[in-house]
């Protein structure tokens, strides 16, 4: 009888969900760390920047509108865009406040 070295081996342990389970766990805390704990940082630093917005603050909407805020309303605002031409822009669309007002 011949038997061949990698037969005459055992079998290494057979731990298979440890040895799943471990990478996994480290693949999934890396990607926290540098892909949803980001996102939600910047989404709650938006969340808190349009929840702060006032009549009189200049604004860049997502669509690339630039104006001034002429009056706030709960789901949106009106924005001024030129002399006597306004807009109402939903407020979750407001991409930066430029400057605020004191």
């Amino acid at each position: 009888m011949f038997v061949t070295p990698a037969y005459a081996q055992a079998a290494g342990g057979g731990d298979f969900i440890g040895s799943f389970l471990v990478p996994m766990a480290l693949l999934f805390i890396i990607m926290y760390f540098l892909i949803l704990r980001p996102q939600q940082k910047r989404l709650r630093q938006h969340r808190e920047m349009v929840d702060g917005l006032k009549r009189g603050d200049e604004i860049v909407t997502q669509g690339g509108l630039i104006g001034k805020i002429t009056d706030v309303k709960d789901a949106e605002v009106t924005v001024e865009i030129a002399q006597g031409v306004k807009v109402r822009v939903v407020r979750a669309t407001v991409a930066q406040n430029v400057n605020k007002t004191a």
